[in-house]
């Protein structure tokens, strides 16, 4: 989960103590960390002094007999009263190290965290990089967070940088097409660009067609510390590496999971709590994200395992490809070196078989399709054989 927390432990301009108090703020945030209960979360726009991370820490996440959160220690290279910060479950994660790039601003953060325990022999890493960009619609802004963009990527590249890699933030940019995003996704080294996990790319402010995506402003109206003008810009993100999006590296992003928290795609140019009834959460957190911030936090699931991403199975006359997990169906490519009917069975852990059928290859390459909605998530078996003969066994997760 990530999260522009707006100031959090600061007031200054039009930001005081009666319409941004840290105190109610965290209340808030009580509510809608219990509701997601994310193993980690990234903000920005907390104040520098790690008294408020603390007090965040202590009162929103480690609650209600939960003390297993714990926090980064991000150094503040670049000077700034706002700063981001991560926030991890340690009985799933390990911080390794932190870093930060210093730019004009605001330090982007990089934290390197281990998976432990994952039952697997292999070690997992997950490197979680916090930008928060340069602010404004002026050419000079958009310079900046291109300048900051680019320091990041530029020092991906010098570090070798390669594995599991996310990054989250508010960007503050106006449209794919500015050069500050087109850095993240197409920089000359392809080993460490970042991908879109949900592939939104365009032109999203005030453009209706990405109502379903934009994370500010929850206010229509501005009370001088919240911005006005209602959900009409797609600030937050998460970028993921490739290795995250396809399931190389035993992690993958889950499809289907990615989504601005509160968004329902009904409330363009307008405030979150307006008309019509937002149900896309409940109403205790609906107005939590209403009075929490400006922002929307955005989410999204991650996976980790072997036996991810894109698999092969090879036989003497045929070669299977496919994705798993899987969300709501089973896509197969098959390569044969000659014509055969190929029998694939699903069954659940316990061996009932659940799906069956035969397919007459006739082509040397052609792609099936079985469906997955109808079955609950979990972990399924598939059997996979020439002429009724069984040959593979393969490991399927339903999500």
């Amino acid at each position: 989960m990530h999260y522009n927390l707006l100031n959090y432990g600061n007031n200054y301009g039009g930001c005081t103590e009666s319409n941004n108090s840290y105190v109610d703020k965290t209340g808030y945030l009580k509510t809608i960390l219990n509701y997601v209960k994310p193993d980690i979360l990234t903000v920005n726009e907390i104040n520098e002094s790690f008294l408020y991370h603390d007090y965040l820490l202590n009162n929103a996440l480690n609650v209600n007999g939960i003390e297993y959160y714990q926090r980064g220690n991000p150094p503040n290279h670049s000077s700034s009263y706002i700063i981001n910060q991560i926030f991890y479950n340690t009985e799933k994660l390990t911080m390794i190290s932190n870093l930060a790039i210093e730019t004009n601003y605001r330090d982007i953060d990089i934290f390197r965290l281990k998976v432990e325990p994952t039952g697997l022999q292999y070690e997992v890493y997950l490197n979680c990089v916090i930008a928060h960009l340069k602010a404004g619609n002026e050419t000079s802004d958009e310079n900046e967070r291109a300048n900051e963009t680019s320091k990041l990527m530029n020092y991906l590249d010098n570090a070798n940088a390669s594995g599991n890699y996310t990054i989250s933030g508010d960007f503050n940019i106006y449209t794919a097409s500015e050069q500050a995003f087109q850095n993240l996704l197409f920089y000359s080294n392809t080993d460490i660009r970042f991908y879109d996990p949900i592939n939104m790319i365009g032109e999203w402010n005030n453009n209706e067609y990405f109502a379903t995506v934009h994370t500010q402003s929850t206010h229509y109206s501005s009370n001088n510390c919240f911005s006005s003008g209602g959900l009409d810009d797609r600030f937050d993100f998460f970028l993921a590496s490739d290795e995250i999006i396809n399931g190389t590296e035993y992690m993958k992003y889950i499809p289907g999971t990615y989504k601005a928290l509160g968004q329902d795609g009904e409330h363009f140019n307008n405030s979150l709590t307006a008309s019509p009834q937002n149900n896309s959460v409940p109403e205790e957190v609906l107005y939590s994200l209403y009075n929490m911030s400006d922002h929307l936090p955005v989410v999204m699931k991650i996976i980790v395992g072997d036996n991810l991403g894109l698999h092969k199975i090879s036989e003497q006359n045929f070669t299977l490809s496919m994705l798993n997990p899987v969300h709501n169906n089973l896509y197969i490519k098959i390569t044969a070196l000659k014509p055969l009917d190929l029998t694939v069975q699903i069954s659940n852990p316990q061996g009932q078989l659940l799906f069956s059928n035969s397919y007459p290859i006739e082509e040397s390459t052609t792609s099936i399709q079985i469906p997955f909605t109808k079955f609950p998530e979990g972990v399924y078996l598939m059997q996979v054989g020439e002429d009724q003969n069984p040959f593979s066994v393969w490991k399927i997760i339903k999500n």
